[in-house]
C-alpha cells in the first residue's frame, strides 16, 4: 500500500529557540514542535515525565461519590464485586483494584464476563450470572449486602443498572467508553468523557486514579494501612493495560506508562516473570514488546474461553502457580493465531473479488461460525489491507456479534448510533466498537454505514497518511541523534516514533533480498555524501526503487556481534522529483 506523505512544515526559527532553551538539537526540537510542544516548560515535562505531575484524581467526574460509596460499603461490611472485562485493559484494571482494596480491608470478589456466552460489557446475562455466583438469590432485596463496581464497561448499560438498582444492588461505573444518552443511573459514573478531564486515560489508568483517590481519602481518615501503601509497584499493570488499549501516550498516560515500563522491566510479580518467559521477550522491553508479545497472550484467554486465566496469572503469588498459567495462555494464543489467520484469508479473498475502492467506503463482512473472539483482530488486519473502516461479524444461529475498527475522520461509535434501529446493541469509541446484530440486517448495516461514510470521508481520507517529522540529510542520522531521539520514548498511539525523509538518493551498491523466503530487502543508500544501510521488512514483494528516489524511514540502532550501527527502517519510497 502506497502512502500519502505528510511532511511537517519546517520551523527553523522556533526549533532553534526551543533547542537553545532545552539544550537539545534543532532536529529533536522540530519533532517536539510537530507534537504540539512550543513552550519549553511543557516540552521539558514531556521529555522528563514525573509521577509528581499527576493531577488530583478528584478532578474526575463522580470520583468523590465513588470513593464515598466505597468507604460506606467497607463500614457496612458489604461485599464488593468488581465486574471487569475480558480484554487486557479490563483484566489489568480488575487486578489492580483487587490488589489495592483487599489489603485495605474491603471484602472483594471479581467477575469477568464470558465473551462467547454473555457478550460485551455489563450485559443482562453477565450481571445475572455474577449475582448468582456471589449473592445467590437475585430477586428484589433492598438490603443487599453487595456493591458492584463495573470496570471498563457500564457506560451504556442503562437497563442492566436500572434492574440491579431495583434489586437493591448499587453500581459504581469506572469506564472510559462513550456514555449513552440518557446515561445509566449509577451510584457514581466515573468517566472522563463527561467533563473532558483525562480523556486520554483507559480504564486501568482510571483504576489507578481511583486507587490514588481511595488512598488519599484513607490517609485523611486514618484508614489502617493507607499511610504506608505504595502504588508504584502496581504501575506494571497500568503499562500493560494502557499500551494494549492503544490509548494516546500523552498527558497522564505518558507519565503512567513511562513509570510503568520501568516497573515492568524490574517487576518481580510472578505472573509478569512467567509471561515474559513464555513470550521469550528481550531483557529490556518497551511498548512494542507489550503490544505484540505480552498483551496478545493475556488477550488470548478471553478471546477463546474465559479471561479468568489471565487474571489469575497477574494475581499469582509465586512462580509455581504462575508458570503453568502463562504456558496455557501461550498455547491459547497460538490457537487464536490459527483461527484468526483462517478468517483473515477468507475475508481478504472475498473482498479482492468484489471490492471497489471508488464506492466501498466501509467494509462490513459477516459469516456464521466465524469465531467472535477474534473478529476484532480480523477487522484490524482487513483495515490494514484495504484502509477502510471495517466491521467483521461472526457467531452462530440467531444473534451475531461483530467488532469494528476505524480510520481517522470516521467516528465508528457515532456511526453505529445512527444505525441503532438495525442493531440489537452496540458501544465503543471513535476508532473501535462492538455490536450485536441479527444476520438478516447485515446487508442493511453495510449500506447505511457506507452512506454515512460517503458524507464525511474525502478521497484523501481513504489513503493512509505517512507522517514525517523532517527532511534530513543522511549525515544527520548518527548515533548521537538516535540517542537523543530516545528521549521521546515511550512512543506509540498519540506520540509516534520519529520518522524522516531523505531526497535524491541512489543505491551505493546492489540491493539484496534477505530472509528465508527472500521477503525482506536490504539496501545501501547514498545522498551524494553519506551512505547508510536500510532495511525494508516484508518489502520483497513490492516495487523497488531504481535511479534517483526519495525514502521515508525510521532510524534505528542495529546491534550485531557486539557492534552498533545506524540502520534505516524503510517505510515507503517514491521517485525523486
Amino acid at each position: 500500500m502506497k502512502f500519502r506523505w505528510s511532511l511537517a512544515p519546517s520551523q527553523p526559527l522556533l526549533a532553534g529557540q526551543l533547542a537553545s532553551k532545552l539544550k537539545v538539537s534543532p532536529l529533536l526540537a522540530q519533532c517536539l514542535l510537530n507534537r504540539g510542544f512550543s513552550e519549553s516548560a511543557a516540552a521539558e515535562n514531556f521529555l522528563a515525565p514525573r509521577l509528581k505531575n499527576l493531577a488530583d484524581p478528584f478532578l474526575l467526574p463522580d470520583m468523590d461519590k465513588a470513593v464515598e460509596r466505597l468507604f460506606r460499603a467497607r463500614a457496612q461490611d458489604k461485599s464488593l464485586v468488581i465486574f471487569g472485562d475480558y480484554d487486557v485493559d479490563g483484566i489489568t484494571s480488575t487486578a489492580l483494584l483487587v490488589e489495592v482494596l483487599r489489603p485495605l480491608g474491603w471484602r472483594v470478589d471479581f467477575y469477568l464476563p464470558n465473551r462467547l456466552e454473555e457478550g460485551y460489557g455489563l450485559s443482562a446475562d453477565g450481571a445475572e450470572n455474577c449475582l448468582k455466583k456471589f449473592v445467590g438469590e437475585t430477586s428484589g432485596n433492598s438490603n443487599s449486602k453487595t456493591l458492584l463496581l463495573a470496570v471498563d464497561c457500564g457506560s451504556t448499560a442503562v437497563e442492566t443498572i436500572r434492574t440491579l438498582r431495583e434489586r437493591g444492588v448499587e453500581v459504581i461505573v469506572l469506564d472510559h467508553h462513550q456514555v449513552s444518552d440518557p446515561a445509566p443511573d449509577a451510584a457514581a459514573l466515573v468517566n472522563p468523557q463527561l467533563n473532558g478531564n483525562f480523556c486520554e486515560l483507559c480504564s486501568v489508568g482510571l483504576a489507578f486514579k481511583l486507587a490514588h483517590a481511595v488512598l488519599k481519602h484513607g490517609r485523611e481518615t486514618n484508614l489502617p494501612g493507607a499511610a504506608e501503601f505504595d502504588l508504584k509497584p502496581l504501575l506494571d499493570l497500568v503499562a500493560l493495560g494502557a499500551i494494549a488499549d492503544l490509548v494516546p501516550l500523552s498527558g497522564e498516560n505518558r507519565i503512567l506508562v513511562s513509570a510503568g515500563l520501568r516497573q515492568l522491566n524490574q517487576s518481580q510479580r510472578p505472573g509478569i516473570v512467567a509471561l515474559k518467559q513464555a513470550a521469550q521477550t528481550r531483557d529490556k522491553i518497551g511498548t512494542y514488546d507489550v503490544g505484540f508479545q505480552l498483551a496478545p497472550r493475556l488477550n488470548a484467554a478471553g478471546r477463546l474461553e474465559t479471561a479468568e486465566g489471565a487474571l489469575h496469572l497477574l494475581l499469582a503469588k509465586n512462580l509455581e502457580e504462575a508458570a503453568p498459567l502463562a504456558k496455557n495462555l501461550d498455547g491459547q494464543n497460538r490457537e487464536r493465531q490459527k483461527i484468526e489467520k483462517s478468517i483473515v484469508e477468507q475475508v481478504i479473498a472475498t473482498l479482492r473479488a468484489k471490492f471497489n475502492p471508488q464506492s466501498d467506503f466501509v467494509i462490513v463482512e459477516g459469516q456464521l461460525l466465524w469465531h467472535i473472539g477474534v473478529v476484532g483482530i480480523v477487522a484490524s488486519r482487513v483495515l490494514q489491507e484495504f484502509y477502510r473502516p471495517t466491521i467483521i461479524i461472526g457467531g452462530e444461529n440467531g444473534e451475531m456479534r461483530g467488532s469494528g475498527r476505524s480510520i481517522a475522520g470516521f467516528d465508528l461509535a457515532a456511526a453505529l448510533r445512527e444505525c441503532d434501529g438495525l442493531l440489537v446493541r452496540h458501544g465503543g469509541h471513535a476508532m473501535a466498537a462492538g455490536l450485536s446484530i441479527l444476520p438478516e440486517k447485515i446487508d442493511l448495516l453495510r449500506e447505511k454505514l457506507n452512506n454515512l461514510a460517503r458524507r464525511v470521508l474525502k478521497a484523501d481520507d481513504l489513503q493512509p497518511s505517512l507522517r514525517l517529522d523532517a527532511e534530513v540529510g543522511l549525515d544527520e542520522m548518527g548515533l548521537q541523534t538516535l540517542a537523543e531521539l530516545e528521549k521521546m520514548k515511550p512512543c506509540g498511539q498519540g506520540n509516534p516514533t520519529a520518522q524522516f525523509c531523505a531526497r535524491n538518493l541512489s543505491h551505493a551498491r546492489p540491493l539484496q533480498r534477505i530472509g528465508a523466503e527472500k521477503r525482506h530487502v536490504k539496501m545501501w543508500v547514498n545522498d551524494g555524501g553519506t551512505t547508510r544501510e536500510a532495511v525494508w521488512w516484508n518489502g520483497g514483494g513490492a516495487s523497488l526503487p531504481v535511479g534517483k528516489f526519495d525514502l521515508a524511514f525510521q532510524p534505528q540502532l542495529n546491534q550485531f556481534n557486539g557492534a552498533c550501527a545506524i540502520q534505516l527502517r524503510i517505510l515507503d519510497w517514491q521517485p525523486a522529483a
